[in-house]
């Protein structure tokens, strides 16, 4: 990965509170997509009130988005927590989510380090995967990169602080629009 373009440029328009570094990477080759997030942060929370993906969504995670057009009709999401919990749907217009759908689980891999002061997040997925899904053209990939940062307020209930690599000009946090997402450029 240490020959990948980092993006480090993450941001939350709709909180002012101080984003620890995030840096992505994302490399291929004939077969793969192989993508990481590095994310500085001492203090995960990780949602084990029960087994289940859906915990997933009340945990601090990443996300990586892809979209074949600006319709989002669909898109496919990918929310991954430091243990490796994986929810992943395709969604169309209008937060219409399918949750029965699922990546093929041949063509991804995932695994996640945790260290005292930060967490790493790894993945592989097949270009094959992306062509068949109509996410892949040529040499592009319409991506949304994203982060959810859960804290205590002051309920002691935890709360996220929404992070985005593309700014999507929402009022309120919003990354299920076509204005969240960003180009890759596979070179």
């Amino acid at each position: 990965m240490s020959q990948a373009e980092p993006l480090t440029e993450f941001q939350s328009p709709w909180n002012e509170d101080f984003i620890n570094p995030i840096t992505f990477k994302a490399l291929y080759d004939d077969k793969n997509l192989d993508f990481s997030f590095y994310v500085s942060d001492k203090d995960i929370y990780t949602d084990v009130s029960s087994h289940k993906d859906e915990n997933i969504g009340n945990s601090d995670r990443v996300e990586l988005f892809f979209r074949s057009d600006l319709a989002l009709n669909p898109y496919y999401c990918l929310e991954i927590d430091t243990a490796v919990r994986l929810m992943n749907f395709e969604e169309r217009p209008g937060k219409n989510f399918d949750f029965k759908w699922n990546w093929p689980k041949q063509d991804i891999k995932l695994e996640s380090t945790i260290h005292s002061t930060y967490f790493l997040v790894e993945g592989i997925i097949s270009l094959k995967s992306l062509r068949d899904l109509n996410l892949l053209k040529g040499n592009k990939i319409e991506t949304g990169v994203f982060r959810a940062k859960y804290k205590k307020n002051e309920f002691g209930q935890f709360t996220p602080t929404w992070i985005t690599w593309v700014d999507p000009k929402t009022e309120e946090p919003n990354f299920h629009i076509a204005s969240s997402f960003g180009l890759f450029h596979l070179e």
